[in-house]
């Protein structure tokens, strides 16, 4: 059993809430726009961490993070990118690399919009954890955490406050 936090759509803020939550994750995943190498390292610093780079961040974070992670952890194949797009709606640049291998969890982030999906289609678990940061359109902060034990997500919870 494993326990991660998601996060994604930072844009360089980082608020007191992100270590509260997370406090007793065994890994953080953040799903792009980082928005600085401060959030980065103090993400680093708190939980070991996998992260991929958004559309918004620029040449010192992408030297860090990679556009995509795919990775296997208790037992689930994990596709994360910040542009995604979500069931039935994908982005058409990123459904070759969704459909070249046999995905559990698919996480995407750049919507600011919280979506837990399961996608019958592809069979895998859609998740955007939303926006963790100010900037945006968002009227709540928000964060997710995964629950992971043999193979699939057992439980997730869902903290939000307004912005």
């Amino acid at each position: 059993m494993i326990k991660i936090g998601l996060l994604s759509d930072t844009h360089g803020y980082l608020g007191d809430f992100v270590y509260y939550f997370f406090e007793d994750c065994d890994e953080l995943w953040h799903a792009g726009d980082i928005g600085s190498v401060d959030v980065l390292n103090a993400l680093k610093t708190f939980k070991p961490l996998r992260a991929v780079y958004g559309n918004i961040d620029g040449s010192p974070i992408r030297k860090e993070v990679p556009c995509i992670q795919q990775f296997k952890i208790a037992g689930m194949n994990v596709f994360m990118k910040h542009i995604v797009g979500y069931p039935n709606k994908y982005d058409k640049n990123v459904i070759t690399a969704l459909q070249s291998a046999s995905y559990n969890l698919v996480i995407g982030g750049h919507s600011h919009i919280l979506r837990i999906m399961y996608d019958k289609k592809y069979n895998w678990l859609f998740v955007n954890p939303g926006a963790a940061g100010l900037y945006g359109f968002h009227t709540k902060i928000t964060l997710v955490k995964l629950l992971i034990e043999d193979g699939r997500v057992k439980d997730a919870t869902i903290w939000e406050k307004d912005k």
